[in-house]
C-alpha cells in the first residue's frame, strides 16, 4: 500500500510505499506537546520507502535528552510530519493527520507510553498498552 501526505499549508509533500510496520498511538509527554495535549496517532514505516516530494522540511532534535527523537516539520506552517527514534534505525513514524487519506490508519494496534497518559486521554478497548514501548 502507498501513502501520500503533507503539511497543512501544502508547502511540504511526501510519499511512502509499502505496508505499515505498525499503527499506534503514543501518549508520551513529547507527543502531547506536539499534538496540543492529546496522544499522537502514528504509523511506523520503513524509512527506505519514504521520500519528500515537494518543499523543504526542518528537523528538530532536543539537545538536553539522552536519546532524543528527531521530529520533521514544515518550517512555514509548523505541521509535525514525522519522527525518527534513535533506538529504531530504519523506521520512521508518519503522523496520521498528515496523510491525504487519514482513514488508511483504520485503528491502533498498540498504545505506548501510557506512563505519561493524562486523565482525559481515551484508550481503545482490546488494544495492547505499554507503559513505555513494547519489548
Amino acid at each position: 500500500m502507498g501513502f501520500t501526505g503533507g503539511c497543512y499549508c501544502g508547502a511540504v509533500r511526501y510519499e511512502a510505499g509499502g505496508d505499515a510496520l505498525f499503527k499506534g498511538q503514543c501518549h508520551c509527554r513529547e507527543c502531547q506537546y506536539i499534538s496540543g495535549g492529546g496522544p499522537n496517532f502514528l504509523m511506523g514505516l520503513p524509512e527506505a520507502d519514504f521520500s519528500y516530494t515537494q518543499g523543504e522540511h526542518k528537523g528538530f532534535t532536543r539537545s538536553d535528552l539522552e536519546s532524543p527523537v528527531t521530529r520533521d516539520f514544515c518550517p512555514d506552517c509548523g505541521t509535525h510530519l514525522l519522527s525518527r527514534v534513535p533506538g529504531m534505525p530504519g523506521v520512521m513514524f508518519i503522523k496520521v493527520g498528515t496523510l491525504d487519506d487519514p482513514s488508511l490508519f483504520e485503528s491502533s494496534q498498540m498504545v505506548i507510553f501510557t506512563v505519561d497518559q493524562q486523565s482525559f486521554h481515551q484508550l481503545p478497548e482490546g488494544v495492547p498498552t505499554f507503559e513505555r514501548g513494547p519489548g
